[in-house]
């Protein structure tokens, strides 16, 4: 019985330090996620901002045929 328990115990303390492993790059994936979702708005922002750019200069652009 007693090697029972022993055995349940070192299991129990085995999926106890993986759910902390597991919390823990939860936390480091979440950070992450936030960052990447940062630095994506930012480069769709710089975009948008290139794109109105690019469309101001193209309406100051001669029509073809007209000088």
């Amino acid at each position: 019985m007693n090697k029972q328990l022993d055995a349940l115990e070192s299991k129990v303390a085995q999926v106890a330090g993986l759910c902390q492993t597991l919390r823990a790059e939860n936390l480091e994936l979440r950070a992450r996620l936030a960052s990447v979702e940062g630095e994506r708005l930012q480069l769709a922002q710089r975009m948008e901002a290139a794109r109105l750019r690019l469309e101001a200069l193209a309406q100051q652009l001669p029509e073809e045929g007209k000088p």
